[in-house]
């Protein structure tokens, strides 16, 4: 199914899934938000830098997947496309990300602030910051 979608995709772009993409869109599927130094990592033996960098751009021009900024940096990971929509928490001291699985009330506060201002969202990210229980435990 996800690589219906993603081929899917692609094709309206007028691309196709190379095995270079697929190899990067399998190292996000399913895994936590990654820096960008950590995924060219885990890919280094498939694919090279480069074209990690260029696949992450593609796939974020084509929804995707999607940037969480944290102060200056950013990780990345796959959009509500292919995963369950969800929302972050992450540790300011370790720089630990936990996914925080969605809540009806929340979303529907978040879409009824929207309606009251007269938009029309296509979607959402909400972070929190804090520490982990790792780090409040110290």
């Amino acid at each position: 199914m996800h690589y219906e979608n993603l081929k899917a995709i692609l094709k309206r772009d007028g691309s196709s899934l190379t095995k270079p993409r697929k190899i990067v869109f399998d190292l996000l599927l399913d895994q936590e938000p990654q820096s960008m130094q950590v995924l060219a990592r885990r890919a280094e033996d498939k694919v090279n830098r480069a074209t990690v960098y260029r696949t992450i751009e593609l796939f974020e021009r084509l929804g995707i997947v999607h940037r969480l900024n944290i102060g200056w940096k950013y990780k990345i990971e796959l959009s509500d496309i292919f995963a369950e929509h969800h929302h972050h928490f992450y540790c300011t001291n370790c720089g630990a990300a936990t996914a925080i699985t969605s809540n009806a009330m929340l979303e529907t506060m978040i879409d009824s602030l929207a309606s009251k201002e007269g938009l029309n969202p296509r979607g959402h990210q909400l972070e929190i910051y804090g520490l982990c229980s790792r780090c409040n435990a110290r």
